[in-house]
């Protein structure tokens, strides 16, 4: 494969998985000499078989393939066999005088050009089969480190989940203690968010960093917060693009704002009756997308401006809103929509 970042061939991930095989150490030690020996002698036929064709000089062209190929199937040490068995071979049979062992200086040049090569074709496969066993090391070692971090990451969420309940059900507890009225509707309320974000925070933020699905983040969050208000005569739909993502830093306050909006229309729009909220995120305009809450449970006071309320939770919904970057505005008509407008990036 061809990579134009560094002007050459690199290894399909194929090539690489198929060389962390090699070389094959779960074969008998005999097994693997034996085949050296048919390698070396399938490369002597082929050097004879090329006699006619052959120049002279040429004694060792069979036998490199040979010794490569049985340094990368069998490792270094039978390659090393190999190699000597091919040089003896090359020696005694095409090595002039042929057909003899004498030494002189075109044997030793020769011989010295062949075990020089051979000995780096080898080191070279055995340099090569312990890179790619490191490797493989290291990729074992990383996927559990990487486990390791996962599980350690959602045993984290877990027990931050679980403080956040337990710190909610201390605030319940601590409201049947208080007489005044605001004092016990705001203990509740606090009782309730921190409920809300302790329902919602496992699924809050990844380990790797990444945005969640907004549309399953969205749908969770809302049955949360109806399942908490006890109201199963209310009832929710989200209609929200595929592929959407919120980003881990959003989260939180997103959360909280739409949390703020269902429980708002549960507690003025259906105190009395029933009825059903809709969680729509809008197209992206002006590299804006908008979330809104819509509700059936009745108009708003002719004078109401969401800009002068005094209402805790509506100035909650609007410094969350500000810190994202966004705005919080809301409207009535026959629906009552609650609408915060986001910065895509």
């Amino acid at each position: 494969m061809w990579d134009a970042r560094t002007g050459g061939v690199t290894p399909s991930p194929v090539a690489l998985r198929l060389n962390e095989y090699f070389p094959l150490r779960r074969v008998r030690r005999s097994f693997a000499y034996v085949a050296a020996l048919v390698l070396i002698g399938a490369a002597f036929i082929a050097r004879v078989a090329a006699l006619p064709w052959l120049p002279q000089g040429y004694q060792f062209v069979t036998f490199f393939p040979a010794v490569i190929l049985t340094s990368f199937l069998f490792g270094a040490r039978v390659g090393t066999f190999a190699a000597i068995a091919g040089g003896i071979l090359a020696w005694y049979f095409f090595i002039p005088p042929v057909d003899s062992f004498v030494v002189d200086t075109g044997t030793v040049m020769g011989l010295t050009f062949y075990t020089f090569t051979v000995g780096i074709d080898i080191a070279l496969v055995d340099w090569m089969q312990r890179a790619n066993r490191a490797l493989v090391r290291e990729r074992e070692l990383t996927a559990q480190l990487a486990e390791t971090r996962a599980l350690l990451f959602s045993e984290l969420q877990h027990r931050v989940s679980n403080n956040l309940q337990v710190v909610a059900g201390l605030l319940t507890l601590q409201k049947r203690r208080v007489a005044d009225a605001t004092a016990r509707t705001a203990l509740d309320e606090a009782s309730r968010r921190l409920g809300v974000i302790g329902r919602i925070s496992r699924q809050l933020y990844d380990p790797e960093g990444k945005g969640g699905d907004l549309c399953g983040f969205l749908d969770t969050l809302a049955r949360d917060v109806l399942d908490a208000s006890g109201r199963p005569d209310v009832t929710y739909a989200v209609a929200c693009a595929s592929g959407l993502t919120i980003a881990p830093e959003r989260a939180v306050p997103m959360a909280l704002i739409v949390a703020e909006c269902i429980a708002n229309a549960i507690e003025h729009g259906f105190a009395t009756k029933s009825g059903r909220i809709e969680i729509v995120v809008g197209d992206q305009i002006d590299d804006r997308y908008t979330i809104e809450v819509r509700d059936d449970g009745g108009a708003l006071p002719d004078a109401f401006d969401s800009n002068v309320q005094e209402s805790l939770g509506l100035r909650i919904a609007t410094t969350l809103a500000r810190q994202i970057g966004g705005d919080f505005t809301l409207t009535g008509g026959k629906t009552t929509v609650a609408r915060l407008a986001i910065p895509v990036s």
